[in-house]
C-alpha cells in the first residue's frame, strides 16, 4: 500500500516510516527540501507542489509536520506553532479533495494539550471541553482543519500525543540533569506527565490506519501516565543517580517562558479509546520503557 505523510522526516516520522517500510509499504514524504533526501524503492521525497495526479491510489495520509514546541515562546515563536500545523493541515486537505481516489484514512497528529491543565482531572477522549491556554486553543483549531476529512467520506482520526520517550524528543533534555547527578521533582513535582514510548506510538498510529472501527480523537499515551515526582523519581533510579534536587517553577518559566508550563504544569490522560479496541501496549510501564531506551 501506499502512504502519504507529513512530516515524515520528524522523530515521530522516522520511525513510523520505517515501520510501514518493513510490512512492505512505500511511503510518499512530503517536505519542503526532497532533493535534500535520497529516495529508495521503499521511500520517495516529493514536495508540497507535486502534482496529484501523479501519485498512485493513497490509502492513507498521516500528518506529523508542525514547528517544535521547543524554545522560547515568543509572539514570533507561537505564531510558527500556531500556522506551521494549520497551514500544513490545510495543504493535506486540499491534496485530498484533489484526489480521484480518496484514501480510506486520515491521521492528522494532535496533542494532549487540548485537555488544558489540571492535577486532578481525569481526561479521556470522552472528555468534550477543550482547555483554555494557548496550547489548547491550537489543537482546537488544528483539529477542526482535519475534521474536513470526514466531508470527504475519509476515516479522520486525531492522535493525541502525550509526552513521547525515545531517543530523540524531550527524554535526553530531562535525563541531563539526573545524569549530571541533578536530577529531581520539578517544581511541587505534582503535575502529571501522560508518556508515552515511541515505539507504542508507532504501533498506535499503525493500529489505526488499520483498524475501520478507530476514528475521532485517540489519546496517545500509555495507560499509566505519573505525576513529575514520580516520572522524575523513576528516571533516576534506572538510571542510577540520586534524586534530590528541586527545579523551581519560577526558574523554568524565567528561562523559556510560557513553554514552561510544559514542564511545570500536565494533564491525566488515559488511551481511553485505544484500551476499550483492545489495543496491547508494549511498554504499559514507565520502568520497563525507560530499561528498554536506555539498553537500546
Amino acid at each position: 500500500m501506499n502512504f502519504l505523510i507529513s512530516g515524515g522526516t520528524g522523530f515521530v516520522g522516522k520511525h513510523l516510516c520505517q515501520a510501514l517500510q518493513k510490512k512492505g509499504h512505500h511511503t510518499y514524504i512530503l517536505t519542503r527540501s526532497p532533493l535534500d533526501h535520497m529516495n529508495t524503492k521503499a521511500t520517495t521525497y516529493i514536495d508540497y507542489n507535486y502534482p496529484v495526479d501523479n501519485l498512485p491510489p493513497i490509502e492513507g495520509v498521516i500528518n506529523l509536520a508542525g514547528e517544535s514546541l521547543f524554545g522560547y515562546w515568543s509572539q514570533k515563536k507561537k505564531d510558527q506553532i500556531k500556522n506551521s500545523r494549520l497551514e500544513t493541515t490545510n495543504v493535506l486537505i486540499q491534496l485530498m479533495k484533489q484526489m480521484k481516489i480518496k484514501p480510506n484514512v486520515f491521521i492528522s497528529g494532535s496533542a494532549v494539550g487540548y485537555y488544558g491543565i489540571s492535577e486532578d482531572l481525569i481526561f479521556t477522549e470522552a472528555t468534550a471541553k477543550s482547555g483554555k491556554d494557548f496550547l489548547a486553543e491550537v489543537v482546537v483549531e488544528w483539529e477542526q482543519i482535519a475534521k474536513q476529512a470526514e466531508t470527504l467520506g475519509i476515516r479522520t482520526v486525531y492522535t493525541r500525543f502525550g509526552v513521547i520517550l525515545g531517543k530523540e524528543g524531550s527524554l535526553p533534555l530531562m535525563s541531563l540533569p539526573v545524569k549530571l547527578f541533578a536530577g529531581g521533582k520539578i517544581g511541587n513535582g505534582e503535575q502529571w506527565m501522560s508518556w508515552i514510548h515511541i515505539e507504542d506510538v508507532v504501533r498506535l498510529i499503525d493500529y489505526c490506519l488499520f483498524n475501520k472501527s478507530m476514528e475521532g480523537a485517540v489519546n496517545t499515551t500509555a495507560p499509566h501516565p505519573l505525576r513529575n515526582k514520580d516520572f522524575m523519581r523513576t528516571l533516576a533510579k534506572v538510571l542510577k543517580r540520586p534524586h534530590w534536587t528541586t527545579t523551581p517553577s519560577t526558574l523554568i518559566h524565567a528561562a523559556i517562558g510560557e513553554m514552561g508550563q510544559l514542564i511545570t504544569k500536565g494533564q491525566y490522560v488515559l488511551p481511553q479509546k485505544a484500551l476499550d479496541h483492545g489495543f496491547e501496549f508494549k511498554y504499559p510501564e514507565l520502568v520497563k520503557a525507560l530499561k528498554e531506551l536506555k539498553k537500546s
